[in-house]
């Protein structure tokens, strides 16, 4: 179906709080999930790491799976098989070597069959100050390449987290046709508070595009305190739906007619140029970035 014809869609989004146990996060977010499903849902996302929220290496390592044995993806795909749903589970830490693990995203069909999965590719390697530090790239490989989906509704676009802030990418994604993007997230409360609504809302105007994204929210087990404020943003920039701190559902219908008005009106994805950056200091004819649009 074409997005000038689609019909509007329900899209949840499920807000957690991960702990440490994959198997009682399974238990929480198949309860969320089925409350979703009851809110009238037929697309349903998770947040980020909805399977495990573990600093400690040796512990997470003990815990994780190769994707073929984790338990959790198992029961992922047989609940969207129930409940004839499109279930996007925003991610799992999943065991890619012995000593790397993969942050992947996994979009399930109505039948339980994988339609895409998408390994997060920007590393969130930052100090906030304060004893505040991460350091991704420790523990997981990153992804090298973006990835769309096709919904009866329309193009889906897959992101995690820390990608959000690298607009190219989101860019990328709407070239390439996709009228919805996901931003499933472990935000930090720092971060989360100065930029979350800020950078959701420019990655929806920028690209004429619903950003449906869905958070981690609260104080973990492992004393990690994440933003929450799971959001979804319509093509204009608009917030329709907001949830909190707490664990719940946000659900919003979602028009993919919207999608196409709002481009029609600012058709800035037909307006990009190619362009060069000169660098005066290496004389005029040194050319330092080739590639962009505006």
């Amino acid at each position: 179906m074409s997005e000038h014809t689609a019909a509007p869609f329900t899209a949840a989004l499920v807000q957690m709080r991960t702990g440490l146990l994959p198997t009682d996060n399974l238990d929480k977010a198949v309860k969320l999930i089925r409350e979703a499903k009851d809110k009238g849902a037929d697309y349903i996302l998770t947040p980020e790491v909805s399977n495990i929220m573990q600093e400690n290496r040796e512990a997470l390592f003990n815990l994780l799976a190769a994707e073929e044995d984790d338990l959790s993806l198992k029961a992922f795909r047989a609940l969207a098989k129930e409940l004839k749903v499109y279930l996007h589970i925003g991610s799992l830490a999943l065991k890619a070597s012995p000593g790397r693990a993969a942050n992947r995203s996994f979009l399930i069909g109505p039948d339980g069959d994988i339609v895409a999965r998408y390994d997060k590719i920007h590393m969130f390697d930052i100090d906030l100050g304060n004893g505040e530090s991460y350091r991704e790239s420790a523990n997981y490989q990153p992804g090298e390449s973006a990835v769309i989906a096709d919904l009866p509704w329309g193009r889906l676009g897959l992101t995690i987290c820390y990608d959000l802030r690298f607009p190219a990418l989101y860019r990328a994604l709407a070239e390439a046709g996709a009228s919805f993007i996901t931003v499933p997230a472990a935000f930090t409360k720092k971060t989360g508070e100065a930029h979350w609504h800020a950078l959701l809302r420019a990655r929806a105007i920028e690209n004429g595009c619903y950003i449906l994204a869905a958070a981690q929210g609260g104080t973990h087990e492992n004393k990690r305190e994440t933003f929450g404020h799971s959001l979804i943003v319509d093509p204009w920039g608009e917030i329709v739906a907001e949830g909190g701190t707490e664990p719940g559902v946000v659900t919003a219908k979602i028009d993919p007619a919207k999608v196409v008005s709002v481009r029609r009106s600012i058709p800035s994805l037909q307006h990009g140029r190619r362009f060069s950056v000169s660098d005066p200091k290496a004389g005029p004819d040194h050319l330092h970035l080739v590639r962009g649009s505006v």
